[in-house]
């Protein structure tokens, strides 16, 4: 079998305002300071690839327009739907009060590895990351409804946070995309 690499016009990707007009997952990322200007934007790309609903930039977190977080982003701050708020803990209460079901990605005591974790389909997600080397706040921990952990087997204590995000929410979009 002979494969032809696709060019970016035969992708059917939909544009800016279809992005904006179309159903969205169920999905909110929430970025705990997250220092690394690269990694947003690399988020901010994955989170368009999944038409996520929203991403929140919080604490040191740095916002868009940013020519290194338009460097990874590729375009995605201006289809994916965002805001700054400058304290992730009231943001998580707020959330919570909202009906949105909150988990950090981090390694903690009873964490629910991330292949164990059903979704239901009715309910939406925040998923928070932390800043990459403090990882999530413990008080945002403690204020979660879960803590899920990516499992890993090698001598590395952690992924980059752009990869930790493209895992979870490739995991949570296939989960929910499995029960339409």
């Amino acid at each position: 079998m002979r494969y032809r690499k696709l060019k970016n016009s035969e992708l059917d990707r939909l544009s800016t305002n279809e992005f904006k007009a179309a159903e969205k997952t169920k999905l909110i990322v929430i970025l705990d300071n997250v220092r690394s200007l690269n990694n947003i934007g690399a988020i901010f790309r994955t989170a368009d690839a999944f038409l996520i609903e929203k991403i929140y930039l919080c604490g040191i977190t740095a916002k868009p327009p940013h020519k290194d977080i338009q460097k990874t982003a590729l375009g995605a701050t201006e289809s994916v739907a965002w805001e700054h708020v400058e304290n992730t803990l009231q943001l998580v209460s707020q959330l919570k009060s909202e009906g949105v079901f909150v988990a950090s990605i981090e390694q903690a005591e009873t964490a629910i590895m991330l292949d164990e974790f059903s979704v239901q389909e009715a309910m939406t997600y925040a998923l928070v990351f932390g800043h990459e080397v403090k990882g999530v706040s413990q008080e945002v921990v403690s204020a979660s409804d879960a803590v899920i952990e990516i499992p890993q087997l090698g001598t590395k204590h952690s992924l980059n946070i752009s990869v930790s995000s493209g895992v979870v929410l490739w995991d949570f979009f296939s989960k929910l995309k499995a029960l339409r």
